[in-house]
């Protein structure tokens, strides 16, 4: 058991044991990966924790000297926790295995105790927490921005231990020991609120009122003095009921009859609790929380819902009042609305002021539902209750945050379509639900239930649209329910008798939502449908009317709910819900010229490209348009039917980009549907297309086609002699090398190597030089010179990575790898060759991934299996290559190109073979493997060769 303290100075145990970790460097890295919690850290970041702004440069192997002496620190059987990946190292534990995370997941677990009543246990896991403290965390790292914000969270949370600690010895009933120690900590943390409540409750309850109303003076007087404000809400409340003498402050909880709460609704109410937890927290902190989402959501349904559960939440407050604001047509009549939610009788004069008067005088809840039609004069209401009733709370729900200072927001969005471990969602589980209510005793099939997913999907797991569908299972089956979802508002039909909806119909509450809008946001709302799969602003920014602000305008759009914005991202990307995106393709008043300029955009983000795309040098182009893959396939379809020839300009540059990202059928099918549908177009473009069509075609093995497309892209490429066709013509003849030497093919590899090196050196294009030397090692290879290929190879990955050619490079390596494995003496000495070649094939890797290049990748650890399996890693060869099998069939790879792959390796040492159980243990182990750990299996093989070999 390896323990490991930070909480002061590290100390390390094993086994009850401390260990020595040889001098404060490899004392600094050991903290430096322990605060880490896990995670891969650089060498950079390492090196900056161990030595600061003096850090050697490069530090990478006076790093590998210190991880050396701190692995021989920590023992056999516990030196593999420090693991080396690509880029820098990271350290294994165990959940509890630092002081850190026990203190953190003990005072969690002491929080939950005392809200559960439990004070006494609670104030003895809090203790022992608070034991855990020998000093400043990660006292042996020098500061820093990241160590300095690890140690401000610590530090943090040994506050709130204190002050948790202090109100769990309150709770048991030892008030004047609490009083003791918390006078010590309201002087060491003068400005902590809490602190001070709890000493003035602990002064009354020891019979000390006069000396809680001097401490209430007091604490006003400090906050006011040295800040410049008022006490919270929860000092203004206490000064109250101190004041008034309240009875109930002497006990822990509160008793107090029950009061009528809002009806809660017949049907179930399913996959909210995260929800409901976020708005009683919410509601702990802040005194008005607004629920804010998109139509149909289920706002209403939500607050409801928490208003059933509010006494339990808040013992001894009134209410809750539901004000429903959607029929409130007129601002002046809001107070008096509200007036009616909470019962008056009669309201003379101002109905704020006979408001104010009503609910100041204890705790209550109100709730004001639908406010976005009234988001001005609703916050002036809030502000003036909440300033004139201090127990007040508001809930409210909008389709946009009313904007007041001090408002907490709690996004409601809609259901999830699948669970944290990929099984049905609450989406699904919400629509089941809702069938069987209108289907007595029914059970789905896998069919149905396989539809019942697809419904979610296409309405986006939005509530509302999910209770309509399943009103429509009386009369119609899930499969047709599905299937008519092109027409989905006349689908999905009026809402039932009893439901909370403010609106008759899904397409009374979109249009609600868009009506609200005004005239420039609305006017780029409709232009927006086109886009699937989301957007960036520059992108809406191509079909947005000449009259809206782009920024001003999508703000409002964010704002109101009906643009959803996922900042997460970088830059961020918007997205309408289908329902929506449905209404405004209805609603739109030019529907083809949006699409035109949808196109346009697409057609445009490819060419502003195109250089990145010929000559990738890393992973932002391939990335972006991955992103962007639905919007291209949108733009392409439409100019497949209305200007061929520019879709054949889109389509053929996007060859590496289909390769890339195991797109090949779909590829070839546009690409095929563009030269068909273009046949006047230019050479140049006819033979970009051909070009991308061979490739693809090679690849998804029909050897015929990409020959016959690759004879046309040459017949295309020196239909002219200017500088783009003989750039086109030394990339098919790269490219028709590449196809041979998969095929095996060695001499047409060979003569197409030559002339694709030969134009490069005309043209000056390195690009083209080193890729034609890489597929003329490989040629060379299959030609029986594994020695000549790779003396080749070499330089070609010299060129590549000097001219910062990523791709050659990693192809280069690829072949390199393969090259050293060929080699003849290899038989004499299979481990040696076998770690050489696995470096190159780790380089190789780095390069595909830096592309995120998925094809290459498993290319790159399909022939890394071979090359361990060489080495003696039977075992290990075996699980990659099921990896690779699996993720290659995941990616929709035709069998054939691995087999291939394979077929070219069969001049290699022979390998150890597993006995069958073995070879299935692995290959069933193997097929569970996710991608980042496959990619993991490749890297530890090289760096265990590489220690038993001594390296």
């Amino acid at each position: 058991m390896l323990v490991c303290k930070v909480l002061g100075a590290t100390e390390v145990e094993a086994d009850g044991v401390r260990l020595e970790l040889g001098g404060p460097f490899p004392r600094r890295l050991l903290t430096a990966l322990i605060a880490a919690q896990g995670q891969l850290v650089p060498d950079e970041r390492l090196a900056e924790a161990v030595w600061g702004a003096d850090a050697p440069v490069p530090a990478a192997a006076v790093l590998r000297v210190h991880v050396s002496r701190l692995r021989r620190a920590l023992g056999n059987g516990r030196r593999e926790l420090l693991e080396r990946q690509s880029l820098g190292y990271r350290l294994r534990l165990s959940p509890d295995a630092t002081d850190a995370e026990r203190f953190a997941r003990s005072v969690e677990q002491g929080r939950k105790l005392l809200a559960d009543g439990d004070a006494a246990s609670a104030l003895r896991v809090l203790t022992e927490a608070l034991t855990l403290w020998r000093g400043e965390p990660y006292a042996d790292l020098p500061a820093s921005p990241v160590v300095e914000a690890a140690r401000g969270r610590l530090e943090e949370l040994r506050e709130v231990a204190v002050d948790e600690r202090l109100a769990a010895r309150l709770a048991t009933g030892e008030a004047a020991l609490a009083v003791s120690e918390l006078g010590a900590a309201v002087q060491a943390s003068p400005y902590r609120e809490r602190r001070w409540a709890l000493l003035i409750l602990g002064l009354y309850r020891t019979g000390r009122q006069a000396d809680a109303l001097a401490t209430l003076r007091r604490v006003r007087a400090l906050l006011a003095e040295e800040l410049g404000i008022d006490p919270g809400t929860e000092l203004q409340e206490l000064e109250r009921r101190v004041l008034g003498q309240d009875p109930y402050l002497m006990l822990p909880e509160l008793a107090e009859p029950q009061r009528p709460e809002p009806g809660r609704p017949l049907s179930s109410f399913l996959g909210r609790d995260a929800e409901l937890r976020s708005v009683a927290e919410a509601l702990a902190q802040r005194r008005l929380v607004t629920v804010v989402g998109p139509a149909g959501v289920g706002k209403t349904r939500l607050i409801v819902e928490y208003g059933t559960d509010y006494r339990a939440q808040w013992s001894g407050g009134d209410g809750p009042w539901l004000a429903r604001l959607a029929d409130v047509a007129q601002p002046e009549v809001l107070a008096q609305a509200v007036a009616d939610a909470i019962g008056l009788a009669e309201v003379t004069g101002d109905p704020r002021a006979t408001l104010i008067r009503a609910l100041a005088a204890r705790p209550g809840l109100l709730m004001l539902d639908n406010c976005e039609h009234l988001v001005d004069v609703v916050a002036e209401l809030a502000i003036e209750l909440l300033g004139g009733c201090p127990g007040l709370r508001i809930l409210a729900t909008s389709r946009e945050p009313l904007g007041v200072d001090g408002e907490a927001i709690v996004p409601l969005h809609p259901l999830p379509l699948e669970a944290e471990d990929g099984s049905d969602g609450p989406a699904v589980t919400l629509l089941l639900d809702r069938v069987r209510a209108v289907r007595a005793g029914w059970t789905p099939t896998a069919e149905e239930s396989a539809k019942a997913r697809q419904i979610c999907a296409a309405l986006d797991g939005l509530p509302l649209a999910l209770e309509l569908a399943a009103a429509r299972a009386r009369v119609l089956g899930l499969a047709e329910i599905a299937e008519r979802l092109d027409d989905r508002f006349s689908v999905l039909g009026a809402v039932p008798r009893g439901s909370l909806t403010a609106h008759a119909t899904l397409h009374a509450a979109i249009e609600w939502s868009v009506e609200q809008l005004p005239d420039p946001e609305r006017a780029l709302l409709f232009r927006l449908w086109p886009f699937e799969g989301g957007f960036s602003l520059e992108a809406a920014e191509a079909v947005r009317p000449s009259d809206a602000s782009m920024i001003e305008s999508m703000s409002t759009l964010v704002a109101r709910s009906v643009v959803i914005a996922d900042t997460t991202m970088e830059p961020t990307r918007y997205r309408l819900l289908e329902t929506l995106r449905a209404y405004c393709r209805e609603h739109d008043p030019d529907p083809s010229t949006t699409q035109e300029a949808h196109a346009r955009w697409a057609r445009e983000l490819v060419a502003r490209y195109l250089g990145e795309l010929n000559v990738p040098r890393d992973a932002h182009v391939p990335r972006m348009l991955r992103r962007e893959l639905p919007n291209l396939r949108a733009g392409i379809r439409h100019d497949l039917a209305a200007h061929p020839e520019a879709a054949l300009r889109t389509v053929g540059p996007l060859d590496r980009f289909w390769i890339n990202g195991g797109h090949l059928d779909e590829g070839r099918q546009l690409l095929d549907a563009a030269l068909r549908a273009a046949p006047g177009a230019s050479s140049l473009h006819r033979g970009r297309a051909s070009l991308a069509l061979a490739s693809l075609s090679a690849l998804t093995g029909d050897f015929a086609a990409a020959g016959h497309h690759y004879a046309e892209a040459i017949a295309l490429a020196t239909a002219s002699s200017d500088h783009d066709h003989r750039l086109l013509h030394g990339r098919v003849l790269f490219q028709s090398a590449l196809g041979a030497i998969i095929y095996q093919a060695a001499d047409p590899a060979m003569d197409a190597a030559e002339r694709a090196v030969d134009v490069g050196e005309d043209v000056g294009d390195d690009w083209m030089i080193a890729s034609g030397q890489t597929m003329l090692g490989a040629a060379l290879v299959l030609q029986g010179r594994p020695e000549d290929g790779q003396a080749m190879l070499t330089k070609a990955a010299e060129l590549a990575e000097r001219g910062g050619i990523i791709w050659t490079a990693g192809c280069a390596q690829l072949f390199l790898g393969w090259a050293i494995l060929r080699k003849e003496s290899a038989s004499r000495d299979p481990e040696g060759h076998a770690l050489e070649a696995l470096v190159a094939l780790c380089r190789a890797l780095t390069w595909f991934q830096q592309l995120e290049d998925d094809t290459f990748s498993l290319t790159a650890l399909n022939t890394g299996a071979t090359a361990m399996a060489v080495a003696g890693q039977s075992v290990e060869a075996a699980r990659l290559r099921a990896a690779v099998h699996h993720h290659s069939a995941r990616l929709g790879m035709p069998e054939d190109y691995l087999r291939r792959l394979g077929a070219m390796m069969s001049e290699l040492p022979p390998v150890q073979a597993l006995s069958p159980a073995d070879q299935a243990r692995a290959e069933a182990d193997g097929a569970q493997l996710t991608w980042s750990a496959m990619l993991d299996l490749l890297p530890a093989s090289t760096r265990t060769l590489s220690d038993s070999a001594g390296y």
